[in-house]
């Protein structure tokens, strides 16, 4: 409709020399211009309405404003109350101007699709396990608690749960932003859109429709993406300013063009001015950098609970990790061997990991798997005996033996021999758990000895030194072990003169180490595992949740990752200041821009032959709207891995 009001405008058929003239040519205007005006700039003048309903006078009620005084001037001229024709540019104005509310919905739309993307991981449709092993399709909204079904290979799981047979290279990048597949075995948890790689499982269903890990991301991710922060918050604050700067400079440069004498003028500069203050590039600056924010950090296992937490993570000066299952694994492992006399350390470890071989303790455990990491399968031992409280026995290859710690060899009544003293002490000063091999035949002595300590987990030195190339000031570390198993780690972390250890703390006491931080002058981050570093994570200024995949409700927590890699809290340091500088540009653009937009369009240089006609405001004023819009865009570029 806006194409016939250009073409027969007298305006612009002076400016291309040409001529039309054809029966009630003069009714094209008025007739297509009020449709142009009640049909594309309804969603506007129904915005208009709701901000002074609402008392809230922003964007929406600029442009009502703007395309209302437009077709009032227009009307009037064809009703020869007024000597202008304005028409065309009416309907180029509001044709131009719902391109940019487009291209802001589909930008907008486009970010939030990450919802979509989640809920596309899961499949329709499930096989279902029945009590004599035939296999149906189903539903998946059919799936109850309890249920087996069958995942093929290459499929998705179509629910939360354990599986109950078979093993399998499962993808989990959905949720943790790992791209290499990981081994799960029978009894293991796996989650609802994760992929079966390499062969088939059959999974027992314990949680279905908004319980899954995945529906729980998807609430996330939508919470975060509605949430306002200080930046939105200053963004509608400078909408509701503009307003009044515009209305009032419309109203200034209409009184000035009227006591010039040239009304007309006046009319032409006050809806210039009102279009060109349209904040279309404000109204887009926050809202777009929030939602692809989340789209972005989602996808990297990055879960936004509370936009305030993402923002205030550029000015953290410290960052308090939880020791144990975030910068460890949570889990023994061997960290040392010795054998008494010379004897092979091989020897020591395979005696040990087969007397262990039947025993469920952590510590045996994880004997037995180091053994079959090194070696493959171990020796069999037979005549296994617990010792509780103190050890293990069992025979091997005819011959007795016990694997215990002090305890037992306090009640064999033996010591360990000299030439084990010196790495005992060692790993004893590291705080490592140490267990003796010892021989039961021909009186009980002393074979040799073994470490094990909670293991580092291998990405946590680079997570901590990450952290202080961004700039944070002190690295901290907290945990209820002893002090000598705490300097341990702090040391294999590259702990500083500057960083701080807490230990031997109590659960229920880190929130205290968390608010000495913070009477320090301190802005801290808090990074836990979200069970007992509840209280801590609330009173930090931003609480991560760590290794959280599959509990991703943690009210604690401002932010949660995915994965149980620490080095994810530099990856949300990264995306904080990203995502402000994006802001930053864009509400500095969209000012910037009316700062120098408006007098421009109000006529301040007419007197120069620099004038601005409302259709050019339009333009201009989509332009800046596609400025912002690309320039928010950017962040999909933005790398939050932690550079090698």
């Amino acid at each position: 409709m806006t194409v016939p009001l250009v073409v027969t405008s007298h305006m612009v058929m002076d400016w291309f020399g040409y001529t039309l003239d054809f029966p009630a040519i003069e009714l094209v205007g008025p007739v297509l211009g009020t449709a142009v005006f009640l049909y594309g700039g309804r969603p506007f003048l129904v915005g208009g309405v709701r901000e002074i309903r609402d008392r809230a006078p922003g964007m929406m009620l600029l442009i009502a404003t703007a395309i209302t005084v437009a077709y009032i001037a227009s009307l009037a001229t064809s009703l020869g109350l007024f000597d202008l024709e304005f028409w065309w540019e009416l309907g180029a104005l509001v044709t131009i101007m719902l391109l940019g509310h487009w291209q802001e919905m589909k930008a907008i739309g486009q970010a939030r699709g990450a919802l979509a993307a989640l809920a596309a991981l899961l499949p329709d449709e499930a096989e279902r396990v029945g009590e004599d092993g035939s296999t149906s399709t189903v539903p998946v909204h059919e799936l109850g608690v309890g249920d087996v079904v069958l995942v093929r290979s290459g499929s998705r799981v179509p629910a939360d749960g354990e599986i109950a047979a078979g093993e399998a290279e499962m993808d989990e990048s959905m949720i943790t932003g790992e791209s290499r597949p990981v081994p799960r075995d029978e009894g293991d948890r796996v989650v609802a859109g994760t992929v079966a790689t390499d062969s088939a499982i059959r999974v027992r269903v314990n949680a279905v429709g908004d319980d899954t890990a995945l529906a729980g991301i998807q609430r996330l991710v939508s919470q975060a993406q509605e949430s306002r922060g200080r930046g939105q918050v200053l963004a509608d604050k400078f909408a509701a300013l503009l307003f009044y700067v515009a209305m009032a400079a419309g109203v200034v440069t209409f009184t000035v063009w009227s006591l010039l004498g040239d009304a007309t003028s006046g009319v032409v500069r006050t809806v210039t001015v009102l279009v060109i203050a349209c904040p279309h590039a404000l109204g887009l600056a926050i809202p777009l950098v929030i939602s692809i924010t989340t789209a972005v950090s989602a996808k990297a296992g990055i879960l936004v609970k509370d936009r305030l937490a993402i923002e205030r993570m550029r000015t953290v000066d410290a960052v308090l990790f939880d020791k144990t299952g975030t910068l460890t694994k949570g889990e023994h492992t061997v960290a040392g061997i010795a054998g008494a006399g010379g004897r092979d350390t091989d020897e020591v470890l395979h005696l040990a990991a087969a007397v262990e071989s039947d025993s469920e303790h952590p510590l045996a455990r994880a004997i037995v798997a180091h053994h079959g990491h090194e070696h493959g399968e171990g020796a069999h031992a037979t005549d296994f005996r617990s010792r509780t409280g103190k050890g293990v026995e069992a025979t091997v290859d005819g011959r007795r033996y016990a694997v215990g710690g002090p305890a037992l060899l306090r009640e064999l009544g033996i010591e360990a021999p000299d030439d084990l003293s010196g790495d005992v002490e060692t790993w004893s000063g590291r705080g490592a758990t140490v267990l003796y091999l010892i021989g039961l035949e021909d009186g009980a002595k002393v074979l040799g000895a073994i470490a094990l300590e909670d293991e580092v987990r291998p990405e946590a030195k680079q997570a901590v030194a990450d952290l202080r190339s961004l700039g944070v000031q002190k690295i901290a570390m907290i945990t209820g072990d002893a002090r000598a198993v705490a300097d341990a780690v702090a040391a294999d972390l590259g702990f500083t003169a500057d960083d701080e250890v807490f230990a031997e703390v109590l659960p229920e006491d880190k929130d205290r180490a968390v608010a000495d931080l913070q009477s320090r002058g301190l802005r801290v981050a808090m990074v836990g595992d979200g069970v007992n570093d509840a209280p801590a994570l609330a009173r930090a200024d931003v609480g991560i949740a760590i290794g959280a995949g599959t509990d991703v409700a943690i009210e604690s927590a401002g932010v949660v990752l995915a994965s149980s890699d620490p080095r994810g809290v530099g990856g949300v340091r990264r995306l904080s200041k990203a995502g402000y500088r994006k802001m930053v540009e864009n509400l500095g653009w969209a000012a910037g821009y009316n700062i120098v937009a408006i007098p421009l369009a109000a006529g301040v240089l007419a007197g120069v032959g620099i004038t601005l006609s409302p259709a050019v405001g339009a333009i201009l004023m989509s332009a800046s709207t596609i400025v912002v819009a690309l320039n928010a865009q950017l962040l999909r570029r933005v790398d939050l891995t932690p550079e090698s």
